[in-house]
């Protein structure tokens, strides 16, 4: 039996600004975004090639701003980076991920595994990027 991941709920405090964040600067694609209610809606959104998809939430039980540690996986996290700069992403430098403490990455190192890149929606929610571009 296989067991996956189909959804995880983002807690935020402005769906519209958070559409066009995830859309506009990340490149998921809006699935769906249903009024079921005078004062609810369900926004579902997934990344480019992911079977899993986030849905967009207001008046959760978790605050906005509160989920910390989703991650997306790339095969290339410098391509990953700098597509996200073209699309005027705020994030930061690629840190490889090992030993004692994070450290920049160099230049020409391999990345497999071990580099990653970090940034935050609008609310703060923070996510990981991590390069995988190959698995034992």
């Amino acid at each position: 039996m296989d067991w996956k991941l189909e959804v995880v709920v983002i807690p935020v405090s402005d769906i519209d600004r958070s559409i066009a964040f995830y859309t506009d600067q990340l490149g998921f694609k809006l699935d769906h975004d249903v009024k079921v209610g005078p004062n609810r809606r369900i926004v579902q959104l997934t990344p480019p090639g992911s079977g899993c998809s986030i849905v967009l939430g207001t008046g959760q039980s978790m605050p906005p701003g509160s989920l910390h540690g989703l991650q997306l996986t790339v095969n290339d996290v410098r391509a990953a980076r700098a597509e996200l700069l073209k699309r005027q992403m705020d994030v930061g430098e690629i840190q490889v991920l090992g030993g004692a403490s994070a450290r920049p990455a160099a230049p020409e190192e391999n990345l497999n595994h071990v580099g990653f890149l970090f940034f935050k929606d609008p609310d703060g929610n923070s996510w990981a990027i991590q390069e995988i571009n190959s698995r034992p």
